[in-house]
């Protein structure tokens, strides 16, 4: 993939929104119909294109050959189970003596035995899929990670299994056939691997499969976390991404509203008392008041939390969960340097940026760079960026403008 194709895809996508290129109806149908529901195949056919200038088999040669990669950015598996990282790392020789960068000799050989190469965390080594992930994570409100399988024909890398989070599967080259059975556990959880349900996922494994199609290049597959799959390349090798959807489930919010009840119940000094000496050791009937009395007190503190600190504090993980867009420091330092009146400047994008107004009339800037105040005088300004706003350098003012730049929370506007 060249320079100018990863610059153009990294623009626009094509003109479609990230989620248009990988399904063939509309946002609020797939919303409905299929997120977190049910698997969803779509070919090449009933998609606008644009999918395979994302990632493709160069792309592949180029991240392993040339970028020094270190594990865990690659690992490799075979027969079901994955290799140790020594059998296919080794270090990167005078001037880079890293113990673990990717050995390219190592992998021609494994692969060519019939090991699939894992390439992990495209989202931060590959420029179309930072770009095309951010913008996916910004349209579903969900985190993306990308990865991507390199199958030698006839091999299936991994066996059956689920995932903990929704993907959606882009075929880039040759062809898998996959076989999708229903979930055994429904809905699972980040920290609940199929590995914990193995014995079931191995028995469903043996009936027949609820869906089994064949993915050609360009053909893309929506599948709910939970749903047990296979895959087999056809033929040839077959190379296909994966976009790890990471959901935001009813369980974080359950975790917030634990953590601010614990937090609010500690206040109580009575929460706070020392247990009862105990030289026997303890037991229900010496803890039984205890235990009831903080009970009652998580209680009425659940039922006390304003809805909006959960909203927040779920925010904040948010927030911390991806990075803003890439800001290159050199550039970015020698336009606040240079800094014309008349240039167009905008908010970052994906910094996720909000005004928080408080009960004394102060106003904050709440984003991925961290918080920073706003000055009364310049609210109307933040409104605007915040907002989606481009505004001239002198309209910002020269001087906020250029600190705002070297803060990394604004960039000079696409079409200025």
């Amino acid at each position: 993939m060249t320079a100018a194709t990863q610059s153009r895809v990294s623009a626009d996508h094509g003109g479609h929104p990230a989620l248009q290129l990988l399904v063939p109806v509309d946002a609020e149908t797939f919303a409905r119909e299929h997120w977190s529901r049910r698997p969803l195949v779509t070919t090449a056919a009933d998609l606008p294109g644009g999918v395979a200038d994302l990632f493709d088999e160069d792309a592949v040669d180029e991240l392993v050959s040339r970028r020094g990669l270190r594990a865990p950015f690659l690992r490799v598996a075979r027969d079901g189970r994955t290799l140790g990282d020594r059998e296919f790392t080794q270090g990167g020789g005078v001037g880079a003596a890293v113990a673990d960068q990717v050995s390219d000799d190592k992998l021609l050989r494994l692969f060519g035995e019939g090991s699939t190469i894992v390439l992990q965390g495209l989202h931060r080594t590959w420029g179309p899929l930072i770009d095309f992930t951010q913008q996916l994570a910004e349209e579903l409100g969900h985190p993306v990670q990308a990865n991507a399988y390199v199958t030698p024909g006839q091999s299936t890398g991994f066996s059956d299994h689920y995932d903990v989070h929704d993907v959606f599967v882009l075929q880039v080259a040759g062809e898998k056939r996959w076989r999708l059975r229903r979930p055994v556990h429904a809905s699972p959880l980040r920290d609940e691997p199929w590995t914990e349900h193995r014995a079931a996922v191995e028995e469903a494994g043996r009936a027949e499969p609820e869906l089994e199609f064949t993915l050609s290049p360009g053909d893309v597959l929506y599948l709910p976390r939970g749903w047990i799959h296979s895959a087999t390349a056809l033929g040839g090798v077959s190379t296909h991404l994966t976009l790890g959807v990471h959901v935001w489930t009813r369980r974080h919010l359950a975790d917030e509203l634990v953590r601010l009840a614990l937090e609010s119940a500690s206040r109580d000094e009575r929460v706070r008392a020392s247990l009862d000496v105990t030289p026997a050791g303890f037991d229900r009937q010496s803890l039984g008041a205890d235990i009831d009395l903080v009970r009652e007190s998580l209680i009425r503190e659940l039922r006390s939390i304003d809805p909006g600190a959960v909203v927040d504090a779920l925010e904040t993980r948010v927030r911390g969960a991806q990075r803003p867009a890439p800001v290159r420091p050199l550039a970015q330092l020698a336009a606040a340097d240079t800094l014309a009146p008349a240039t167009g400047l905008r908010l970052r994008p994906h910094v996720d940026a909000r005004l928080v107004p408080d009960p004394q009339g102060s106003v904050t800037l709440r984003s991925r760079l961290g918080d920073r105040a706003v000055e009364p005088l310049d609210v109307g300004t933040f409104v605007a960026l915040v907002g989606g706003g481009v505004l001239r350098a002198d309209m910002v003012g020269l001087e906020l403008a250029r600190q705002l730049m070297r803060e990394g929370l604004l960039v000079v506007a696409d079409d200025a």
